[in-house]
């Protein structure tokens, strides 16, 4: 494969998360193409020779410039509402495949819905929530549920020791005022109010948690692809409370790579008849982790190693065993309560 065609535009590249992403598609070996709405919040990455281009939503013709030579395009500009269908239509225009890191339910349904014909079309593949809200979840699951083709219930636990928010997350929070859904009786269902609070057990070592019922983009992801009579995520209250507190600031480093010292737990746990299956895995930064969680999902297309073309969810078309293996290999995560 040439230079060009292990090129991967990085959408929103200026941002908290997008500076992870190109710093991750560098160190596997494929070439970023920063951008971004001003470049001037670029040149931290022209100084170091990584190209960089110039592209707005409200731009067709700057988008087309942006991702021309491109292979793929990892949107990290949201909130995804706004930017998703714009970015979305220009990779479809380029015939080059779209991934972004949404946690917004109704920005992942509209994009499987407006877009799989028209992906399957072009021969690429659309895959959003590609990080820790959304993809992250369905691969465990994916992963618990084996060859189970229908469960009762599945259930995510989310444990993060704190949630200190991005300014792109705040913002989002602030836009997105959409119900948010679960699978209740086999049907995607807003979520009941007030939310539900339980306790978890989750592994060492967040152990015991209270936890509320918080879905994100995972309840659409997952259901995309597998049957089940409930599903539903909970987060811990601990985060909860942070991300609802005007006062918590960002994210701040803590390491040379720039993470923050954030960790976090998430589980799955599926169940069929009497039998119940269970996975975890914990790993730092949220924000961080998802850069290699979906440049691990661009390298493996771009190595012929996705299953399908269209708007699909990661468990669809990857391996899921495979994939979060690959990422403990990496040290990106370890895995706990298995079995």
């Amino acid at each position: 494969m040439s230079k060009q065609d292990r090129a991967v535009a990085v959408f929103g590249a200026a941002g908290h998360t997008g500076r992870f992403v190109v710093a991750e598609l560098m160190r596997r070996g494929i070439t970023p193409i920063a951008v971004a709405r001003d470049t001037a919040k670029l040149a931290a990455f022209a100084d170091r020779g990584i190209e960089v281009r110039s592209a707005s939503i409200e731009d067709p013709e700057s988008l087309d410039h942006a991702f021309k030579e491109a292979a793929a395009v990892i949107n990290c500009a949201g909130p995804f509402l706004e930017t998703a269908d714009a970015v979305i239509s220009a990779a479809l225009r380029a015939g080059i495949h779209y991934l972004d890191v949404t946690a917004e339910q109704p920005s992942v349904q509209a994009s499987y819905d407006k877009f799989d014909k028209a992906a399957r079309d072009a021969g690429v593949l659309a895959i959003p929530a590609m990080g820790f809200y959304g993809g992250f979840a369905d691969l465990l699951v994916t992963t618990a549920m084996g060859d189970w083709d229908f469960a009762d219930e599945i259930s995510v636990g989310i444990a993060l020791d704190s949630w200190h928010p991005t300014q792109g997350t705040r913002i989002t929070g602030e836009k997105n005022t959409a119900r948010r859904m679960v699978v209740a009786n086999g049907r995607l269902t807003p979520v009941a109010q007030p939310a539900a609070e339980m306790d978890w057990d989750f592994a060492e070592p967040f152990a015991r948690q209270k936890v509320v019922e918080l879905p994100f983009s995972e309840i659409v992801v997952i259901a995309r692809h597998k049957r089940s009579s409930e599903l539903r995520t909970y987060l811990s209250r601990t985060a909860l409370s942070d991300v609802r507190d005007p006062a918590t600031p960002p994210p701040a480093p803590a390491d040379d790579e720039g993470r923050s010292a954030q960790t976090f737990l998430v589980e799955a746990i599926v169940r069929h008849g009497e039998h119940a299956r269970r996975i975890g895995a914990q790993g730092r930064d949220i924000y961080a982790f998802s850069a290699p969680l979906i440049c691990e999902a661009v390298q493996r297309i771009l190595d012929g190693k996705a299953r399908d073309i269209g708007a699909q969810a990661p468990g669809a078309v990857f391996d899921a065993r495979d994939y979060l293996d690959a990422l403990a290999d990496q040290g990106h995560l370890s895995f706990v309560a298995e079995g």
